[in-house]
Protein backbone atom coordinates (compact mmCIF):
# COMPACT_ATOMS: atom_id res chain seq x y z
CA UNK A 1 0.00 0.00 0.00
CA UNK A 2 1.94 3.23 -0.94
CA UNK A 3 1.98 5.62 1.52
CA UNK A 4 0.57 9.21 0.95
CA UNK A 5 0.61 12.96 2.63
CA UNK A 6 4.41 12.88 3.87
CA UNK A 7 6.11 15.98 3.81
CA UNK A 8 9.69 14.61 4.73
CA UNK A 9 11.68 17.39 7.60
CA UNK A 10 14.86 17.72 6.95
CA UNK A 11 16.71 18.10 10.39
CA UNK A 12 20.22 17.29 9.58
CA UNK A 13 21.12 20.80 7.45
CA UNK A 14 24.93 21.05 8.46
CA UNK A 15 26.10 24.08 9.17
CA UNK A 16 29.20 25.11 7.44
CA UNK A 17 28.25 24.19 3.54
CA UNK A 18 24.79 24.44 1.29
CA UNK A 19 24.62 20.60 1.42
CA UNK A 20 23.04 18.71 4.61
CA UNK A 21 24.41 15.54 6.32
CA UNK A 22 21.80 13.30 4.03
CA UNK A 23 22.94 14.49 0.40
CA UNK A 24 24.62 13.94 -1.74
CA UNK A 25 28.62 15.74 -1.42
CA UNK A 26 31.60 14.19 -2.78
CA UNK A 27 34.45 12.91 0.06
CA UNK A 28 37.09 14.93 0.40
CA UNK A 29 39.80 13.13 -1.17
CA UNK A 30 42.74 12.30 1.71
CA UNK A 31 45.52 10.78 -0.69
CA UNK A 32 48.56 12.26 -1.70
CA UNK A 33 47.60 13.23 -5.11
CA UNK A 34 44.40 15.11 -4.54
CA UNK A 35 43.81 18.36 -5.98
CA UNK A 36 41.61 20.21 -8.53
CA UNK A 37 44.43 21.06 -10.74
CA UNK A 38 46.76 24.31 -11.23
CA UNK A 39 45.65 27.03 -8.91
CA UNK A 40 47.02 30.43 -7.73
CA UNK A 41 51.21 30.40 -7.80
CA UNK A 42 52.64 29.47 -4.15
CA UNK A 43 53.54 33.21 -3.88
CA UNK A 44 50.05 34.54 -3.56
CA UNK A 45 48.94 31.79 -1.91
CA UNK A 46 51.15 32.35 0.83
CA UNK A 47 50.26 36.28 0.77
CA UNK A 48 46.83 35.01 1.43
CA UNK A 49 47.60 33.23 4.43
CA UNK A 50 49.31 35.95 5.94
CA UNK A 51 46.50 38.30 5.11
CA UNK A 52 43.98 35.73 6.79
CA UNK A 53 46.33 35.32 10.02
CA UNK A 54 46.27 38.94 10.14
CA UNK A 55 43.41 39.80 10.45
CA UNK A 56 42.38 36.76 12.95
CA UNK A 57 44.56 38.81 15.23
CA UNK A 58 42.79 41.77 15.12
CA UNK A 59 39.00 40.46 14.55
CA UNK A 60 39.39 37.21 16.74
CA UNK A 61 37.72 35.01 14.04
CA UNK A 62 40.82 32.83 11.85
CA UNK A 63 39.08 31.44 8.67
CA UNK A 64 40.98 29.47 6.80
CA UNK A 65 38.37 27.34 4.89
CA UNK A 66 39.42 25.53 1.40
CA UNK A 67 42.63 25.67 1.67
CA UNK A 68 43.75 22.33 0.85
CA UNK A 69 45.79 22.47 4.56
CA UNK A 70 47.56 19.44 5.47
CA UNK A 71 48.60 21.07 8.72
CA UNK A 72 48.03 24.14 10.50
CA UNK A 73 50.03 27.12 9.01
CA UNK A 74 53.40 27.54 10.28
CA UNK A 75 53.39 31.29 9.68
CA UNK A 76 50.64 31.59 12.49
CA UNK A 77 53.32 31.54 14.80
CA UNK A 78 54.21 35.19 14.33
CA UNK A 79 50.93 35.86 15.05
CA UNK A 80 49.20 36.50 18.44
CA UNK A 81 46.15 34.40 17.88
CA UNK A 82 44.99 34.60 21.42
CA UNK A 83 42.17 36.28 21.25
CA UNK A 84 40.48 33.55 19.14
CA UNK A 85 37.08 33.05 19.42
CA UNK A 86 35.94 31.50 16.05
CA UNK A 87 37.69 29.00 13.88
CA UNK A 88 37.00 27.91 10.50
CA UNK A 89 39.46 25.10 9.53
CA UNK A 90 36.71 23.05 7.52
CA UNK A 91 37.51 21.88 4.04
CA UNK A 92 40.57 21.06 4.43
CA UNK A 93 42.44 18.07 4.56
CA UNK A 94 43.31 17.70 8.09
CA UNK A 95 44.23 14.26 9.74
CA UNK A 96 43.62 15.76 13.47
CA UNK A 97 42.46 18.82 14.94
CA UNK A 98 45.45 20.77 15.11
CA UNK A 99 47.44 21.31 18.69
CA UNK A 100 47.50 24.83 17.96
CA UNK A 101 44.16 25.15 17.63
CA UNK A 102 43.78 23.54 21.22
CA UNK A 103 45.76 26.88 22.51
CA UNK A 104 43.24 28.86 21.81
CA UNK A 105 41.25 29.21 25.30
CA UNK A 106 38.82 31.82 23.88
CA UNK A 107 38.16 29.49 20.99
CA UNK A 108 34.09 29.47 20.93
CA UNK A 109 33.16 27.89 17.82
CA UNK A 110 35.45 25.52 15.69
CA UNK A 111 34.33 24.16 12.45
CA UNK A 112 36.32 21.44 11.19
CA UNK A 113 33.34 20.53 8.51
CA UNK A 114 35.11 17.63 5.93
CA UNK A 115 38.31 17.12 6.66
CA UNK A 116 40.07 13.67 7.05
CA UNK A 117 40.06 13.95 11.21
CA UNK A 118 40.78 10.79 12.49
CA UNK A 119 41.68 11.43 16.17
CA UNK A 120 40.51 14.49 19.02
CA UNK A 121 43.83 15.07 21.16
CA UNK A 122 43.62 15.36 24.60
CA UNK A 123 44.43 19.11 24.56
CA UNK A 124 41.03 20.06 23.48
CA UNK A 125 40.37 20.26 27.14
CA UNK A 126 41.59 23.58 26.97
CA UNK A 127 39.12 24.92 25.29
CA UNK A 128 36.88 25.65 28.07
CA UNK A 129 34.86 28.38 26.73
CA UNK A 130 33.94 25.79 23.31
CA UNK A 131 30.18 25.60 22.73
CA UNK A 132 30.32 25.22 19.04
CA UNK A 133 31.81 22.33 17.10
CA UNK A 134 31.20 21.07 13.80
CA UNK A 135 33.45 17.84 13.06
CA UNK A 136 30.88 16.46 10.38
CA UNK A 137 32.04 14.72 7.25
CA UNK A 138 35.74 13.46 8.94
CA UNK A 139 36.78 9.48 9.37
CA UNK A 140 35.97 9.62 13.19
CA UNK A 141 35.05 6.11 14.58
CA UNK A 142 34.34 7.41 18.27
CA UNK A 143 34.10 10.22 20.31
CA UNK A 144 37.10 10.42 23.00
CA UNK A 145 35.29 10.39 26.46
CA UNK A 146 37.34 13.70 26.97
CA UNK A 147 35.12 15.52 24.46
CA UNK A 148 31.87 14.98 26.94
CA UNK A 149 33.85 17.26 29.34
CA UNK A 150 33.70 20.71 27.45
CA UNK A 151 30.98 23.50 27.90
CA UNK A 152 29.32 22.07 24.53
CA UNK A 153 25.86 23.40 23.19
CA UNK A 154 26.15 22.19 19.58
CA UNK A 155 27.55 19.14 18.69
CA UNK A 156 27.82 17.85 14.94
CA UNK A 157 29.31 14.95 14.03
CA UNK A 158 27.48 13.42 11.32
CA UNK A 159 28.47 11.88 8.48
CA UNK A 160 31.53 9.75 10.09
CA UNK A 161 32.32 6.44 11.11
CA UNK A 162 30.89 6.53 14.45
CA UNK A 163 29.93 3.00 15.66
CA UNK A 164 28.80 4.14 19.62
CA UNK A 165 28.56 6.99 21.74
CA UNK A 166 29.91 7.11 24.79
CA UNK A 167 28.67 7.00 28.02
CA UNK A 168 29.89 9.79 29.00
CA UNK A 169 27.72 11.53 26.62
CA UNK A 170 25.57 12.28 29.86
CA UNK A 171 28.04 15.07 31.18
CA UNK A 172 27.20 17.18 28.43
CA UNK A 173 24.54 19.27 30.38
CA UNK A 174 24.62 22.27 28.22
CA UNK A 175 23.74 20.62 25.59
CA UNK A 176 21.07 22.17 22.90
CA UNK A 177 21.60 20.12 19.77
CA UNK A 178 23.26 17.07 18.88
CA UNK A 179 23.97 16.00 15.12
CA UNK A 180 25.08 12.16 14.86
CA UNK A 181 23.03 11.46 11.49
CA UNK A 182 25.07 8.99 8.93
CA UNK A 183 27.27 7.16 11.03
CA UNK A 184 26.86 3.48 11.81
CA UNK A 185 25.75 3.70 15.61
CA UNK A 186 23.85 0.59 16.91
CA UNK A 187 22.91 1.63 20.04
CA UNK A 188 22.01 4.81 21.80
CA UNK A 189 23.23 5.03 25.74
CA UNK A 190 19.91 5.38 28.50
CA UNK A 191 22.99 8.09 29.88
CA UNK A 192 22.01 10.51 26.88
CA UNK A 193 18.51 11.13 29.33
CA UNK A 194 20.88 13.52 31.32
CA UNK A 195 21.27 16.03 28.43
CA UNK A 196 18.30 18.07 30.36
CA UNK A 197 18.81 20.83 27.38
CA UNK A 198 18.59 18.72 24.94
CA UNK A 199 16.11 20.24 22.37
CA UNK A 200 17.38 18.91 19.01
CA UNK A 201 18.65 15.24 18.43
CA UNK A 202 19.01 13.60 15.01
CA UNK A 203 20.42 10.14 14.74
CA UNK A 204 18.90 9.77 11.05
CA UNK A 205 20.49 6.76 8.94
CA UNK A 206 22.31 4.64 11.53
CA UNK A 207 21.72 0.78 12.86
CA UNK A 208 19.59 1.59 16.08
CA UNK A 209 17.13 -0.95 16.29
CA UNK A 210 15.48 0.82 19.94
CA UNK A 211 15.36 3.71 21.28
CA UNK A 212 16.36 4.50 24.48
CA UNK A 213 12.87 5.11 26.81
CA UNK A 214 15.02 7.86 28.78
CA UNK A 215 14.78 10.11 25.73
CA UNK A 216 10.87 10.69 27.07
CA UNK A 217 12.20 12.91 29.33
CA UNK A 218 14.13 15.37 27.17
CA UNK A 219 12.17 18.68 26.27
CA UNK A 220 13.08 17.51 22.82
CA UNK A 221 11.78 19.75 20.27
CA UNK A 222 12.54 18.13 16.94
CA UNK A 223 13.84 14.37 16.85
CA UNK A 224 14.88 12.53 13.83
CA UNK A 225 15.30 8.65 13.96
CA UNK A 226 14.36 8.08 10.14
CA UNK A 227 16.44 5.72 8.14
CA UNK A 228 17.16 3.01 10.66
CA UNK A 229 15.57 -0.35 11.84
CA UNK A 230 13.47 0.85 14.58
CA UNK A 231 10.38 -0.90 15.30
CA UNK A 232 8.60 0.11 18.28
CA UNK A 233 8.04 3.57 19.62
CA UNK A 234 8.28 3.49 23.22
CA UNK A 235 5.04 4.26 25.20
CA UNK A 236 6.88 6.25 27.08
CA UNK A 237 7.21 9.22 24.58
CA UNK A 238 3.99 10.33 24.87
CA UNK A 239 5.28 12.40 27.34
CA UNK A 240 7.30 14.25 24.83
CA UNK A 241 5.56 17.40 25.21
CA UNK A 242 7.22 20.05 23.67
CA UNK A 243 8.15 17.66 20.37
CA UNK A 244 6.82 19.50 17.31
CA UNK A 245 8.84 17.35 14.71
CA UNK A 246 9.32 14.25 14.53
CA UNK A 247 10.83 12.39 11.41
CA UNK A 248 10.07 8.48 11.66
CA UNK A 249 10.16 7.20 7.58
CA UNK A 250 12.02 4.35 6.36
CA UNK A 251 11.65 2.67 9.65
CA UNK A 252 10.04 -1.21 10.11
CA UNK A 253 7.95 0.16 12.07
CA UNK A 254 4.66 -2.31 13.30
CA UNK A 255 3.80 -0.30 16.81
CA UNK A 256 2.59 2.69 16.25
CA UNK A 257 1.39 0.30 13.04
CA UNK A 258 1.81 1.98 8.97
CA UNK A 259 -1.69 3.04 8.69
CA UNK A 260 -1.56 5.16 11.93
CA UNK A 261 1.85 6.55 11.38
CA UNK A 262 1.06 7.86 7.92
CA UNK A 263 -1.58 9.87 9.45
CA UNK A 264 0.86 12.12 11.61
CA UNK A 265 2.33 13.19 15.09
CA UNK A 266 -1.13 13.71 16.29
CA UNK A 267 -2.25 10.50 15.40
CA UNK A 268 0.95 8.41 16.60
CA UNK A 269 0.57 10.39 19.97
CA UNK A 270 -3.01 9.24 20.64
CA UNK A 271 -1.76 5.78 19.61
CA UNK A 272 0.84 6.00 22.43
CA UNK A 273 -1.96 6.96 24.68
CA UNK A 274 -4.10 4.52 24.22
CA UNK A 275 -1.38 1.76 24.82
CA UNK A 276 -0.08 3.58 27.99
CA UNK A 277 -4.18 2.93 28.84
CA UNK A 278 -4.20 -0.74 28.43
CA UNK A 279 -0.83 -1.55 29.94
CA UNK A 280 -2.16 0.69 32.89
CA UNK A 281 -5.61 0.53 33.18
CA UNK A 282 -5.77 1.89 36.33
CA UNK A 283 -4.03 5.07 35.19
CA UNK A 284 -6.65 8.22 36.60
CA UNK A 285 -8.70 10.39 34.34
CA UNK A 286 -5.89 13.25 34.03
CA UNK A 287 -3.00 10.58 33.25
CA UNK A 288 -5.63 8.99 30.23
CA UNK A 289 -5.66 12.34 28.07
CA UNK A 290 -3.55 12.40 25.04
CA UNK A 291 0.14 13.55 25.99
CA UNK A 292 2.64 15.67 23.87
CA UNK A 293 0.07 18.32 22.52
CA UNK A 294 1.10 21.44 24.94
CA UNK A 295 2.69 23.58 22.18
CA UNK A 296 2.98 22.30 18.55
CA UNK A 297 -0.29 21.13 17.02
CA UNK A 298 -3.01 22.65 14.85
CA UNK A 299 -2.17 26.63 16.02
CA UNK A 300 1.18 26.36 14.18
CA UNK A 301 0.00 24.09 11.13
CA UNK A 302 -3.43 24.84 10.44
CA UNK A 303 -2.65 25.53 7.11
CA UNK A 304 -1.48 22.41 6.09
CA UNK A 305 -2.86 18.88 6.22
CA UNK A 306 -0.82 17.22 7.96
CA UNK A 307 2.78 20.22 8.11
CA UNK A 308 5.76 19.39 9.16
CA UNK A 309 4.37 16.84 11.96
CA UNK A 310 3.96 13.90 9.66
CA UNK A 311 5.81 10.36 8.03
CA UNK A 312 4.30 7.70 6.85
CA UNK A 313 5.11 4.25 5.85
CA UNK A 314 4.03 1.37 3.53
CA UNK A 315 2.07 -1.46 5.47
CA UNK A 316 4.50 -3.22 7.32
CA UNK A 317 3.67 -6.78 7.61
CA UNK A 318 7.24 -8.03 8.63
CA UNK A 319 10.25 -6.10 9.77
CA UNK A 320 11.53 -6.42 6.17
CA UNK A 321 9.19 -3.78 4.43
CA UNK A 322 9.70 -0.33 4.51
CA UNK A 323 8.51 2.91 3.22
CA UNK A 324 10.68 4.73 0.62
CA UNK A 325 10.32 8.33 -0.60
CA UNK A 326 10.63 7.35 -3.88
CA UNK A 327 7.66 5.38 -4.36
Amino acid sequence: MAAAGLVAVATAAEYSGPVASGGNLSVVNCGPNSGAGPGPGPGSWSRSLDRALEEAAVTGVLSLSGRKLREFPRGAANHDLTDTTRADLSRNRLSEIPIEACHFVSLENLNLYQNCIRYIPEAILNLQALTFLNISRNQLSTLPVHLCDLPLKVLIASNNKLVSLPEEIGHLRHLTELDVSCNEIQTVPSQIGNLEALRDLNVRRNHLVRLPEELAELPLIRLDFSCNKITTIPVCYRNLRHLQMITLDNNPLQSPPAQICIKGKIHIFKYLNIQACKIAPDLPDYDRRPMGFGSCHEELYSGRPYGALDSGFNSVDSGDKRWSGNE
